[in-house]
Order: C-alpha cells, then sequence, then structure tokens
C-alpha cells in the first residue's frame, strides 16, 4: 500500500462502499462483495494529470483508454478552457478542428463540463478558467491590452467559472490570444481567482532564451495576486539555454524559501509538441487563422517571416530555432492529402518541396488551414531526469487520453499521451531510480490535489474518495514512440473511478463512473 503521502509502503486492505474508502489497514477478517487479489503488487491513490489535453478526445472517446491504461483517475484541464464561449469563437474553433469533430453545443466552461460528464466518462474531469480564453470572449484575437470596461468583463466571465468551481485561472503566454496579455491584466485576473481560493498556472512567456524574465512575472502575479502558482511542463528549451538549469531550480528554491506557494509540473521527454504557430513570430498570427493565412500570402510579409524564423531572438518564443527543422516533426494534419508528411522532420518535408524549410512550414500552415500538429526536440535528457528529482514538481501528459482506434489513428501524437506517467515508473523510478516509487506516487496524487485544492483526492484514506490504482511496479512499461505512438502502457492491471472498476486485469469495462471535480468549497466538490 502506497498512501499518497511520500512514506514506506505497508502491506494492508483497502475496502470500498460506493464511491468512498471505507477504511485502510489490516482487514483480512473483513468480508466484500467484490474483492481483488493485489499480493504481490503496488495499490496507490489514482493519479492525477496535471496538464490533460483530453478535452477533445473525450467527446469522441470517454474511455481515456491510454490514461486509464497509466493509472490516472482525473484529467485536469489548462493553459486555455473550453469556454465561455461566443459565436465568433465557434466558428473560429470549428474551422481547425482536425481529428475529432463536434459542435459546440455549449457556452460556459460549467456546461461543457456537464456535456461531456453526460456522455460518459472513465475519469474524473476538472478544468481551470483560461485567461486567454475570456481574453478572445472580451476583445477577439486583438493585440491590444484590454481596455478598463473589457478588462471588467474579463474578471466578471473568471468569476463566474471560479463559483461554478474551475480550479483557477491559467494561461500559454507564448500564443495568441494569451501572448497581448499585460502582466496587469493577468494580475487583475488572478486577484479575481485568489479571492474564490483558486490557483494560476502558466506556460510562461519563455522556456529559453528569456526563462529568467519570465519566471520573475509569474512570481511577481503570485505576490501582488497573493495566489499560487504552477508552471507548466518546466523545460530548458533549446541547446544554448540546457546550462540555466541550476539557476532555473534555485530560482525556485529562493522563490518558495521567500514565501511564494510555487511549484511546477512536466512531461517525461526530451521534446515537446503543438504547432507551427510556436516557429513564427506572435505578431502574423493576430486576428485568428484566416488573418494569419491571409497574411502568410502576401510576399513581403512571407519574406519578414521567413527571417525572423531564421534568426536567433530573445523577443519572442522561437520554436523554429530552438529545434532546427531536423529538430520539428509532424504530427497531425486536417487535410487527408498533407498526412503523407505524418512522422516526418520539416527538414525532410522541406527537400522533397525543394523548398526552405521556413518556407514549407508556412505552406504547409496554408495548405492545411490549422495550426498543424507538431512535435519539437528541445530539452536534454540530464535535465529532464535533474528536474524529476526536484520534490515540487508533479507531472502532467501536455497530451490527450485516447485510444488506437479511428480517428486517433489518423493522427500521430507525442509518445507522452500513451506514455508518460508510465515512463515516469519504469524509466526514472525502476531503471535510473531518479526517485523513489513512494515519493513517484506522491507526485502523482496527493501533491497535485494540495496544489489544486482538491476535496478528499490523492489520498488512501477513510473517507477519501475511491479512485484507486493497483500496478506491477516490476512490470509497469511504456511502449508508445514517435514511430510507433499508439501502443497502450502494460502493468498496470485495475483501476477504480470513485469506487467502480473501469480497468479490470488491464483490460477496460466499459465503466463510465467519471464526474466533475470541483475546487474545495464550491458546491458539489466533496460530491
Amino acid at each position: 500500500m502506497y498512501d499518497g503521502r511520500g512514506g514506506p509502503p505497508f502491506a494492508g486492505d483497502v475496502a470500498i462502499r460506493g464511491d468512498r474508502i471505507a477504511a485502510v489497514g489490516a482487514l483480512g477478517a473483513a468480508s466484500a462483495r467484490h474483492v481483488i487479489d493485489a499480493r504481490g503488487l503496488a495499490v496507490a491513490p489514482g493519479f492525477i494529470n496535471t496538464l490533460s489535453h483530453s478535452e477533445e478526445s473525450l467527446i469522441q472517446d470517454g474511455r481515456a483508454l491510454s490514461d486509464i491504461r497509466q493509472g490516472v483517475t482525473l484529467e485536469i484541464f489548462g493553459e486555455s478552457s473550453m469556454g465561455p464561449l461566443n459565436d465568433e469563437m465557434r466558428a473560429r474553433w470549428k474551422a481547425v478542428q482536425t481529428t475529432v469533430i463536434y459542435d459546440y453545443d455549449w457556452t460556459t466552461l460549467d456546461q461543457y463540463l456537464r456535456y461531456i460528464e453526460q456522455r460518459g466518462l472513465a475519469v474524473n474531469v476538472a478544468s481551470l478558467i483560461g485567461a486567454g480564453t475570456v481574453r478572445e470572449r472580451v476583445l477577439g484575437m486583438a493585440a491590444r491590452p484590454a481596455k478598463p470596461a473589457e478588462l471588467a468583463e474579463m474578471e466578471q466571465l473568471v468569476a463566474q467559472a471560479m463559483d461554478e468551481g474551475a480550479l483557477g485561472l491559467t494561461s500559454a503566454l507564448i500564443y495568441p490570444p494569451d501572448v497581448y496579455s499585460t502582466t496587469d491584466e493577468l494580475v487583475a485576473l488572478a486577484r479575481v481567482t485568489a479571492g474564490r481560493g483558486g490557483v494560476f498556472t502558466a506556460h510562461i512567456r519563455s522556456e529559453g532564451n528569456k526563462i529568467e524574465v519570465a519566471l520573475d512575472e509569474v512570481l511577481r502575479i503570485a505576490r501582488e495576486a497573493r495566489i499560487p502558482v504552477e508552471v507548466y511542463h518546466l523545460k530548458l528549451a533549446g541547446k544554448g539555454n540546457w546550462p540555466k538549469r541550476d539557476a532555473v531550480v534555485s530560482w525556485f528554491e529562493r522563490a518558495r524559501a521567500g514565501g511564494a506557494a510555487i511549484g511546477a509540473n512536466m512531461y517525461t521527454y526530451t521534446a515537446g509538441a503543438t504547432g507551427l504557430d510556436a516557429a513564427m513570430p506572435p505578431w502574423v498570427q493576430e486576428g485568428g487563422i484566416h488573418a494569419w493565412i491571409r497574411r502568410l500570402r502576401d510576399p513581403a510579409i512571407r519574406a519578414r517571416v521567413r527571417r525572423e524564423m531564421e534568426t536567433p531572438t530573445s523577443e519572442w518564443e522561437n520554436f523554429f530555432d530552438y529545434a532546427g527543422p531536423d529538430g520539428i516533426r509532424f504530427l497531425e494534419f486536417k487535410q487527408p492529402a498533407l498526412r503523407r508528411y505524418i512522422g516526418k522532420t520539416l527538414a525532410e518535408v522541406a527537400a522533397e518541396r525543394h523548398v526552405a524549410p521556413a518556407d514549407a512550414a508556412m505552406d504547409l500552415v496554408v495548405e492545411d488551414g490549422t495550426r498543424v500538429g507538431t512535435a519539437y526536440v528541445l530539452m536534454s535528457e540530464e535535465n529532464v531526469g535533474r528536474q524529476i528529482a526536484q520534490p515540487w514538481v508533479s507531472f502532467g501528459s501536455d497530451a490527450a487520453a485516447m485510444a488506437p482506434v479511428a480517428p486517433f489513428t489518423d493522427a500521430s501524437p507525442h509518445p507522452r499521451a500513451y506514455g508518460n506517467f508510465a515512463r515516469l515508473l519504469a524509466r526514472y523510478v525502476r531503471d535510473q531510480h531518479v526517485l523513489s516509487l513512494p515519493e513517484a506516487i506522491r507526485r502523482l496524487t496527493s501533491l497535485p490535489a494540495e496544489t489544486y485544492h482538491l476535496d478528499r483526492r490523492g489520498h488512501l484514506a477513510p473517507g477519501d474518495h475511491a479512485d484507486v490504482v493497483v500496478f506491477d511496479p516490476a512490470r509497469v512499461q511504456d511502449h508508445a514512440t514517435f514511430a510507433k505512438p499508439h501502443q497502450l502502457a502494460t502493468g498496470v492491471l485495475h483501476v477504480l473511478t470513485n469506487g467502480v472498476p473501469v480497468l479490470r486485469d488491464g483490460e477496460p469495462t466499459g465503466a463510465t463512473p467519471g464526474r466533475i471535480v470541483r475546487r474545495r468549497g464550491t458546491p458539489g466538490s466533496s460530491i
């Protein structure tokens, strides 16, 4: 038994009544209607995916198979949010859907969460409210500061989402429209969030050349808004920035020692995944995808974009420079005719088309009509291991929970979608001893539960929600690769969500007991 607190394991039993843990300890004499024989296995609280992008995939398939096969029982959505929407946002977002096609049958974030809950989920779901989402709702894709009346409307939208149970405020500060937000705007929204007991999470403005400045910005937000902060998918992007590792770790230690409630999460790979928007300057993307494409058709603008892509800079987060054309790999296209490029690098596609890599990237955005799903090799293995060792780091896949079936197999996802948590337990715990198994389980369970103020989750304790995983530490293993990403992890045998088995003997049961998880203190938070 690993209770989630990080202490040594102990032999014992877990009794579950309904959706709650009834008892933990030596219960051998007790009787039960159903028994799982876990002798020789590890029993732990269900794992929490601290940055999930399953917002769309769960509409298609609520089984969340790639995640439950790794022991995940709670998906936390962040960086942006699925509401509040207006008609312009619906049209803009609908135009860039790729493999999962659906209608926006909701307006608010709460309505979206209820929508996917009603469709049936094997996992629990929670969400933060997107600073960029409320900005887009009020200002569209305008690249300017919010006016006082606009900021007041944004604050009201954040307050509404928080009152409905959002876990906090979230942002992705290298992407439009978030990149257009000022620090003062974020402080104002964070104050509303803090007043309702939430947290602030951020994909910071730079994970490379200006990472120190970007970290100082979120620390300012933490102090001025008096709010806990979580830095998303901590990394040092670009080989020239890898030597900053110790300085960044020291920055966190100083901030924490100075009283800031600040931590981070990460995925367990040296490559990230996003879109070609991360390879082009933000100004060319103002106004959304159609305006972006219109500009890329202008020869003079293309020439400027090409120069900026090919020039190292600290003015914007240039993944084209950080990864290089050989380190940029295509994962997803909307247009079937372009899917032949899935799995190829930008350098390979450019050579095939007889154009410069920057021109190939611009052409593909125009031809596909989307940001184009892309992986970037950005980090060093040594730095990944060093970050994993930090006690204030939790883990998020930064990917969708999916299954090796259509339509998911129409794309080639980052292997983190199928292997992030199993890779932690196999590679970094069992094989490399970067951290102990009890400590890894703490970081997958009680640490994020405490960070996000979740009610009675993250522990094996009487009265807690019965989210439980049973796995074999000696056999848990990730199998997904960039060449063959749709491979399920192995070694997790049983998963219970709210007391109901959703995985039995490694196979999905088809049960859908997943619920909306709301911030502690909001109506329904302890249901």
